[in-house]
């Protein structure tokens, strides 16, 4: 048997109780390697390297050419 409120919840103190509750802005630090915004204490995205160490081996994006026979 669920308990009901005995009193309504003013308007502030219902906005006290949400002012905790918002989004936290996430943080980006350079890649040391190349440059590009990437998250702190993970692999860069874009080159694969951590630490200076290339962890993940990224291919080079090579140009699909399209050949008429």
């Amino acid at each position: 048997m669920p308990h009901e409120p005995k009193r309504r919840h003013s308007v502030g103190r219902k906005g006290k109780r949400r002012a905790s509750i918002k989004l936290a802005k996430s943080s980006a630090v350079a890649c040391p390697n190349c440059g590009q915004p990437t998250v702190p204490h993970t692999v860069c995205k874009f080159c694969g390297f951590y630490k200076g160490v290339e962890v993940v081996k990224k291919e080079s994006k090579a140009k699909v050419t399209k050949t008429s026979i």
